[in-house]
């Protein structure tokens, strides 16, 4: 309870201030005059305007506040290594069951977890702000600790900590650790196909165990091991490899682990290069002219990636009219250059509604089948004359066609339409339009009838007859259009179509781009969730198996999405590399960033938060003990700035601030007391006077 004295003036101080300079003149005249009396006077002249001040005791009543203690429990990724966990769930019993004891002390905790974004780190020092918020200063009585002693948001000086009390910090882990990790130094983040790129690593190992002898490191690439090397811990190493496919690469590091090392996790190290095919080499030859001649042209030459090499047979050599050679062509058709010398270079031939006129050999024909064999592409556009005698169908690419002639052309009109395998085929799967019966695309006018076919009808024409086929020869791959009248939908014929997405789409699958496989397995990390999505043109393709990075093998099912896309969720629970596998499909993700903080430095150490602990009055002290278990010190209250620790004990402050809960106000002058006073005054002067 305290006690003191305020005052509540009758007037305002102006007023007050004004009456005051009266009652001095004429106190001092009496004081000054002599007369009898002038002292009670004068002292009646004061209680008066004492009076008028009003004054008034105060007692207030206040309850004192309890200290705030922060108790941060660190729980990211790097105390879940060996027994850190049991650590630190021990510790915090103990430490709840201690302080418990004390009703001085308010015990706030909190779970500090990995988190950033771009690099995950361990933040103890954003969670205790956290904490200690809506709390002033002077009500903070410490904050303690549980933590391996890596931590990411250390403050540069105590000043920065907001508060004026000790900070403890109890380590996990044991002392003498061993470790042994990967650093990825450098690599590139893009990289050409087929082109060798260099990264350089170090292996690094820290504790008293660590040596400078040769480490065995596997080079991954894509989940394929690819290169082994022998590499010396502390030294710069570079390893060399060639990209296979355009998109996402992963590259994976992986050092041999000893049998004395804490985690075996950070002896991976990632890096995620994205492979860029050069400039994609297209031969396009235009037999017939049509009116949709230069359809395919105008759609490669839009391709910012497409070489394109185009030639137009405009007639055949034999015809002689009398008209000059300079006049029948810009340049000669080199042919043997193109189909026997070159033709390796061309990652697609396209022929658009061309047919034998004795412009190619027929031994040319040959030398293409063995190009497509060998792992080319080969689209045929086909119009009527795929129908004659002279189709490419009557030469040796017969045997590498999808399907061929019966001779028979169909004129009836009809909307394109896709077949059940088309719509879960990535050539044609999800084609604007295509989700309506029929199809909101334009009608066609002209197919060309075909016998038995091999490989993938994606596309019907009238009473359901093949329009587009898809198939693969040797490592190569072949499709068929049996259609000239694509076109249409490129000059907006009632509607048009949508023939940029299919024809391009229909090049890039020829040209083996990755994400137009049908049968394809994907992972990818989504906030905290693995996200697996399995491409198929087949039927259920049943669960997938995860192999987390600890190892850890799963079961995860995949839902039917629809038009072949089957997906799963797995909630990941680590951080790093993670293994999916679906049949004889694979596939690599990594949830959260490239090789984190968090993983990179794993021994427990007291060195870090020390400096800041003895600026504070702290201490930083292991929890293990010698003899195989752990010791938390005792739980001092303490007040002032004393020292905060001793051989066994950390001390937290008592604060002095209180809560103020009443006021009981008694004025002095006020009732029968104050009338006492001035009547007794009064009176006084009057005695004087009658003596």
């Amino acid at each position: 309870m305290n006690w003191s004295i305020d005052f509540a003036p009758f007037f305002s101080w102006t007023v007050l201030a004004l009456l005051c300079i009266p009652a001095l003149f004429l106190a001092a005249a009496l004081v000054f005059s002599g007369l009898r009396g002038s002292v009670l006077r004068v002292c009646a002249i004061g209680a008066l305007l004492l009076a008028l001040l009003n004054p008034v005791v105060l007692r207030e009543q206040r309850d004192p506040l309890k200290s705030v203690v922060a108790l941060v429990v660190d729980r990211s990724q790097s105390q879940t290594i060996g027994e850190r966990t049991a650590q630190t769930d021990e510790a915090v019993a103990e430490l709840r069951q201690r302080l418990s004891a004390f009703p001085q002390f308010e015990v706030r905790e909190v779970d500090a977890r990995s988190e950033g974004t771009s690099d995950v780190s361990t933040a103890l020092f954003g969670a205790l702000r956290s904490a200690l918020s809506d709390v002033s200063p002077g009500r903070v009585g410490g904050a303690i600790m549980v933590t391996d002693g890596q931590v990411h948001d250390i403050p540069p000086n105590a000043g920065a900590l907001g508060f004026d009390a000790p900070l403890h910090a109890l380590i996990t882990g044991r002392p003498n650790e061993f470790d042994r990790r990967l650093d990825i130094v450098t690599a590139p983040r893009f990289g050409l196909v087929s082109q060798p790129q260099t990264l350089s690593y170090r292996v690094v190992e820290e504790g008293p165990r660590a040596s400078r002898n040769p480490v065995e490191v596997q080079v991954f690439l894509n989940g394929d091991l690819v290169q082994r090397q022998s590499a010396v811990p502390g030294e710069l190493t570079s390893v060399e490899i060639t990209l296979p496919r355009a998109g996402k690469n992963i590259v994976e590091l992986s050092a041999a682990r000893d049998p004395q090392e804490i985690t075996p996790v950070n002896n991976r190290a990632i890096a995620i290069i994205d492979g860029i095919r050069e400039n994609l080499r297209v031969l396009l030859v235009s037999g017939e002219p049509h009116a949709g001649e230069r359809t395919w042209r105008n759609l490669l030459k839009s391709d910012a990636a497409v070489d394109l090499v185009h030639f137009t047979i405009l007639r055949p050599p034999e015809k002689q009219d009398g008209t000059p050679i300079n006049e029948l062509s810009l340049i000669a058709f080199p042919t043997r250059e193109l189909f026997v010398e070159k033709i390796e270079d061309f990652d697609l031939i396209i022929f658009d509604r061309y047919q034998r006129r004795g412009v190619l050999p027929t031994l040319y024909y040959d030398y293409i089948a063995q190009y497509v064999e060998k792992g080319g592409a080969m689209l045929i556009a086909s119009g009527p004359e795929y129908a004659g005698p002279d189709s490419v169908a009557n030469s040796p690419l017969a045997s590498i066609l999808p399907a061929l002639p019966t001779g028979e052309v169909d004129l009836r009109a009809f909307r394109p339409t896709l077949s059940e395998l088309g719509r879960k085929h990535p050539v044609t799967r999800g084609l604007p339009g295509s989700e309506t019966s029929p199809p909101n695309w334009s009608p066609w006018f002209r197919t060309v009838d075909v016998g038995e076919t091999k490989g993938e009808v994606v596309m019907t024409g009238p009473d359901n007859k093949p329009l587009l086929v898809l198939n693969r020869a040797g490592e190569g791959r072949v499709a068929l259009l049996l259609s000239d009248q694509g076109w249409l939908w490129s000059r907006g014929y009632e509607g048009g179509g949508p023939h940029v997405a299919l024809f391009r789409r229909l090049a890039h699958w020829l040209m083996k781009e990755p994400e137009l496989e049908e049968e394809a397995l994907d992972a990818e990390g989504t906030g905290s969730d693995l996200l697996i999505t399995r491409h198929t043109i087949g039927g259920d393709p049943g669960p997938a198996t995860v192999v987390t990075p600890t190892g850890q093998a799963l079961q995860v099912t995949l839902a039917d999405g629809g038009n072949g896309e089957w997906q799963g969720r797995l909630q990941a629970n680590e951080l790093g590399l993670y293994q999916v596998a679906n049949g004889d499909l694979r596939a690599l993700a990594n949830i959260g960033p490239v090789n984190p903080r968090e993983y990179r430095e794993a021994i427990s150490t007291t060195a870090k938060l020390q400096p800041i602990a003895a600026e504070t009055r702290g201490d930083v002290r292991r929890l293990a003990g010698e003899t195989g278990g752990i010791s938390v010190p005792r739980i001092v209250p303490m007040a002032g700035r004393a020292e905060a620790a001793g051989r066994d004990w950390i001390g937290l402050r008592t604060t002095d601030e209180t809560v103020l809960r009443g006021v009981d106000r008694t004025p002095l002058f006020a009732g029968f007391l104050g009338l006492a006073v001035l009547l007794l005054a009064l009176s006084a002067t009057w005695y004087r006077e009658g003596r």
